[in-house]
């Protein structure tokens, strides 16, 4: 009889638990966080198909903080900065910028700039802040190469035309098809909340990992899933790294349109015109889980002549030197 009542009481118990565990899925069902993620950022300003690049001159900036209407965040090596910096500048680590903004009250500040060697590294940070909100946050354009001509060196030896040969015309590519997101483990549910458990992971990584050299692309085409961020015109008439595909600026990033046609199996590679939006776009890439990478100085690196020669086209030159002071 006993060994009757205790085998009833172990089914009891077991009901109770199946029960537990069928409540427990259904109020914490496991989700996709890449979808979860996507769908959020595309609610809240969705950066990459609008403003994308937020970006000031040193002309505008040098305006701004002339008025005490700017805060600069210089993120440059602590050497470089001594070297030579803007006025007012804050020398800050790229990994310690978001913990450094967070402590400051921006109310007074038209403008916060981000300042680089020549606005990649910048463009990428630039990104990150601007997925959470801060909108007043913006890169130097060309970075510190476009306050001074001691500054210059970064931009002037890294454009060239060493790959225009090698540029094909063809029209674009069919994209592939939709496909499934990178698989995100925050463990987190919210939107808001995986966002920063990404940027954290993204930011500690820093934008070495976010960026590669046109000749490593050429090297090895069939390595990487190549996007041309040009207009189709620009596809065309410029020409592009054989095997791109064409991602239309503001509008090709979109879960409605193709940001499921990106692999999650390969790398992707993003170049434009300068590497500036493209550092954007690889830097919120990364925080939706792929591999994406910037292409450094983007097609003034490849093929720069036939760049300055259309209409359009943003390109790097001397006359983007202000010859600014700067401090040190």
């Amino acid at each position: 009889m006993l060994k009757k009542y205790f085998s009833i009481l172990s089914i009891f118990f077991a009901l109770i638990f199946i029960v537990s565990c069928s409540e427990d899925d259904t109020n914490n069902p496991s989700i996709n966080e890449a979808e979860v993620l996507a769908t959020y950022i595309e609610a809240n300003g969705d950066y990459l198909n609008t403003y994308c690049p937020a970006v000031i001159t040193a002309t505008d900036l040098f305006t701004l903080n002339q008025g005490g209407k700017a805060y600069i965040i210089d993120i440059r090596a602590a050497a470089d900065f001594a070297l030579g910096h803007i006025n007012g500048a804050h020398n800050v680590a790229a990994a310690d910028v978001l913990a450094h903004i967070k402590t400051l009250d921006l109310t007074n500040y038209e403008k916060v700039a981000v300042v680089c060697y020549t606005g990649q590294t910048a463009s990428w940070v630039t990104a990150q802040l601007r997925l959470l909100g801060y909108n007043k946050v913006f890169a130097l354009k060309f970075g510190m190469c476009s306050w001074h001509s001691d500054f210059a060196s970064k931009w002037k030896t890294n454009i060239s035309n060493s790959y225009a040969t090698q540029f094909v015309k063809d029209a674009p590519p069919a994209k592939p098809a939709l496909g499934a997101m990178p698989t995100l483990t925050t463990g987190k549910k919210d939107g808001k909340e995986i966002l920063e458990a990404r940027i954290a992971t993204v930011m500690a990584e820093g934008f070495s990992p976010a960026t590669i050299t046109a000749k490593t692309v050429f090297d090895n085409l069939s390595n990487y899933f190549i996007i041309n961020y040009f207009t189709e015109a620009q596809f065309t008439t410029v020409g592009h790294i054989p095997g791109a595909y064409q991602y239309t600026p503001k509008a090709d990033f979109k879960m409605a349109t193709f940001l499921k046609a990106l692999p999650t199996n390969k790398t992707i590679v993003v170049y434009c015109h300068t590497g500036t939006t493209s550092a954007n776009i690889a830097a919120i890439l990364r925080v939706m889980g792929y591999d994406a990478k910037s292409l450094l100085y983007g097609a003034n690196s490849m093929a720069y002549d036939v760049m300055a020669a259309t209409a359009g086209m943003t390109v790097w030159k001397d006359s983007e030197i202000k010859e600014y002071e700067y401090v040190k």
